[in-house]
């Protein structure tokens, strides 16, 4: 379905009516002669699915915050994203009460798709958008604006892992949060923090170069947006916030994560397939070693891992019981797998990196331990004893496992190691004789 745009003012005449369209109407009215209408520097879309309790309060904090505290002009445009409560009768006359606030509305849902079309309509220099939960302290806003309109940046995104950020939300968000940014910064070598807070903004030549090369509608469209960023050698600014979680979040995080996983693996193999197609020869096979020598050693060592664990699991498990058994088989492969690791997959050359390697052998250990004896309670609980559902069951958690183990390697334990790697794969090559008379013709 095509996505349709409506709005509505005080007059009901103009789709696009800000506080600078009121003045211009009045002088207008008195001297009879048009005036076009002056964009504000800042335009800030807040998309909204079904926030009929919470849309009222926060635009008018947010406009009263625009009015009193902030020292640039700045537009406030609500992007309906179809939804099926109040919503969009209440925007509508905040756009008729609230001088310098608009309105949008969707057919199709999708945040991405909300973000993008307020930030194509605009004609602002710097446009910008926060959640509708305004869950990040305003005072972040001109710190994020301030690094675009110097000239610093191109993009500015507010972080709640960088240093000085405070945030307060439950232990479980947090946990996810960082996962799922350790897992960009392995699978993508992303360098920002944070890539999910809502709470951005881009000058407008970023917009218009970036937003073409997007194609998420959904809850990805941040990442993907900050991804090509760094690819297009754009400049990200971040700013340490303030950010307070919101209970009633409409965030399902189940169906979240899985799309977001769906979108690192669809960025991850278009990298690959352009660095095949551009790269030359040479380049291509340092990069093909760089990126999945160490993937390879990695698996290598972990399929000897769950083999060796499955098989003192079902050595053990008539004389002790299935819990005593999953322990001591974790306690035997874990140790073991994490020498491997130092010895084989990465090769630990400093002090440090033998601490680092060994405290998150113990975080592994204890997840993967929690993880398999869940399942194989879950498995107990239900009456499925078979020797297939607990090998299915351990399996499960030694894979979940595995994926923070790497991802905490790779990225803290061997971080330097990581970063030569990818710089092996981009340092440039000497030009050959052949190269040197293309250029020249």
């Amino acid at each position: 379905m095509t996505d349709t745009l409506r709005s509505r003012s005080s007059d009901g005449a103009n789709p696009r009516r800000r506080k600078t369209d009121l003045v211009a109407d009045s002088v207008a009215e008195d001297s009879s002669a048009e005036t076009t209408p002056v964009a504000p520097l800042v335009e800030i879309a807040i998309p909204v699915y079904n926030e009929e309790e919470a849309l009222e309060a926060s635009i008018r904090r947010l406009r009263a915050y625009l009015d009193d505290a902030f020292p640039f002009t700045a537009g406030i445009v609500i992007v309906d994203n179809a939804s099926t409560d109040s919503t969009w009768a209440i925007a509508t006359r905040l756009c008729e009460e609230i001088p310098g606030v608009t309105a949008i509305h969707l057919d199709q849902k999708g945040r991405g798709r909300a973000i993008r079309t307020a930030w194509t309509a605009s004609t602002s220099e710097i446009v910008a958008y926060m959640d509708v939960d305004l869950s990040t302290d305003l005072d972040g806003l001109l710190p994020l604006v301030g690094s675009l309109l110097s000239g610093h940046s191109q993009v500015a995104i507010g972080s709640r892992i960088a240093p000085g950020a405070r945030v307060l939300r439950g232990g479980k968000r947090e946990f996810i949060s960082r996962t799922y940014n350790l897992i960009l910064r392995g699978a993508l070598h992303c360098k920002f923090s944070d890539a999910q807070c809502g709470f951005k903004a881009m000058r407008r030549d970023a917009v218009d170069q970036l937003l073409p090369l997007v194609e998420d509608q959904a809850w990805f469209f941040d990442t993907e947006l900050l991804v090509q960023a760094e690819w297009s050698g754009l400049r990200i600014h971040e700013v340490s916030v303030d950010w307070i979680d919101d209970p009633d979040s409409r965030v399902h995080i189940v169906s979240t994560a899985r799309e977001d996983l769906k979108g690192v693996w669809r960025l991850s193999r278009r990298r690959l397939e352009d660095d095949t197609r551009t790269e030359r020869p040479s380049t291509k096979n340092a990069a093909v070693f760089a990126n999945y020598g160490e993937m390879a050693r990695y698996t290598g060592v972990g399929i000897a891992s769950t083999i060796a664990y499955l098989a003192i699991f079902f050595l053990l498990r008539n004389g002790v019981g299935i819990f005593a058994a999953n322990l001591v088989a974790a306690l035997t492969t874990s140790f073991a797998t994490t020498a491997a690791h130092i010895l084989f997959t990465f090769g630990a050359e400093r002090e440090g990196q033998l601490r680092r390697t060994f405290t998150i052998a113990a975080v592994s250990f204890a997840a993967g331990i929690g993880l398999t004896t869940a399942t194989l309670a879950f498995d107990y609980l239900i009456g499925s004893t078979s020797v297939t559902a607990e090998a299915i069951a351990i399996l499960v958690g030694m894979l979940a496992a595995a994926i923070v183990r790497f991802v905490l390697l790779r990225e803290w334990a061997f971080r330097e190691y990581a970063r030569s790697s990818q710089s092996a794969t981009s340092r440039p090559q000497p030009s050959t004789a052949a190269d040197d008379q293309s250029q020249a013709a």
